[in-house]
């Protein structure tokens, strides 16, 4: 049978959209055709995860750079990974929730369930769309266009509860701002990543994301090469910020005072990559 809108078989126009579900934004899911002749990549050596610990709370107007920088010893190479809160609390990007007058929509949902009905308003205020919302749980997609609990609003590891940390207005811009900010201290051009910790559709537990880069592309392509066998890789774009987001989030934790991290040895891409990248189009979202 046609499908009415594209006047193709349905079967032709199920494809295309798993095609599109294949890749993610920034590798031009769809209608971007395969490298062609690209040589094999270098093997990946091992990587080393350095922690940088800090002793003092991070206040509104402190800089990074002279906080991060005392512990942390950074090569040609490296890539710095921070956790956002760190660079939220820099920014001034703390609420009061005393200051925080619920809706009558929020009190009624939070008395359901035994929330905070202060966190969920600043939630709905943080959000440009509520994606779900039930058995308590609130998922929104943000300003920024990332889907996650709350709105990524959190009053863990600030002041017991008094206070709530936001993400950060402009996470890539954050993360560019600190990459100048080490060049002008070391020389050096290290990429950063800026991280957060999300939940996941089907699975459980939390895994950190990155929400903010400069300095490395976000993606890998590898559609056009072969793998060993010789078979061409059709749709294999791979969130290497994410992953490194991720392996940085096991030696980091959340109860070490231990918010960012050193990579080191990794083979990433320079280039303008942005945290946007990652995000895939709703056109091409199948589960939204």
């Amino acid at each position: 049978m046609p499908n009415h809108k594209s006047g193709e078989p349905d079967s032709a126009a199920k494809r295309r959209r798993n095609a599109a579900h294949g890749v993610s934004r920034g590798s031009v899911a769809g209608n971007s055709p395969a490298p062609k002749g690209r040589k094999k990549r270098p093997s990946q050596k091992a990587l080393t995860l350095i922690p940088i610990s800090l002793s003092a709370e991070i206040r509104p107007g402190d800089s990074l750079a002279d906080a991060l920088f005392p512990s942390a010893r950074l090569r040609a190479g490296d890539i710095l990974i921070v956790k956002h809160k760190i660079v939220s609390k820099s920014e001034g990007h703390i609420v009061d929730l005393d200051t925080i007058h619920p809706s009558d929509e929020s009190i009624t949902w939070a008395k359901q369930y035994a929330l905070d009905a202060r966190i969920i308003e600043l939630a709905l205020r943080e959000s440009r769309s509520v994606i779900r919302r039930k058995n308590g749980v609130l998922i929104t997609e943000t300003h920024h266009g990332f889907l996650c609990a709350n709105s990524g609003v959190d009053v863990s590891n600030v002041d017991g509860g008094r206070h709530a940390i936001l993400l950060p207005e402009d996470p890539d811009r954050s993360a560019a701002n600190l990459r100048r900010a080490i060049k002008q201290r070391t020389g050096l051009s290290i990429p950063v990543i800026i991280t957060d910790s999300f939940g996941r559709p089907w699975r459980e537990g939390l895994t950190e994301f990155a929400i903010g880069i400069a300095g490395m592309k976000a993606l890998r392509d590898d559609r056009g090469r072969r793998d060993p066998d010789g078979y061409q890789l059709k749709a294999s774009v791979e969130a290497i910020a994410d992953e490194l987001a991720c392996a940085a989030g096991l030696v980091c934790g959340k109860l070490n005072r231990t918010p960012a991290c050193i990579v080191r040895g990794f083979r990433y891409e320079p280039g303008a990559g942005t945290a946007q990248a990652l995000l895939r189009p709703a056109a091409a979202d199948l589960f939204r």
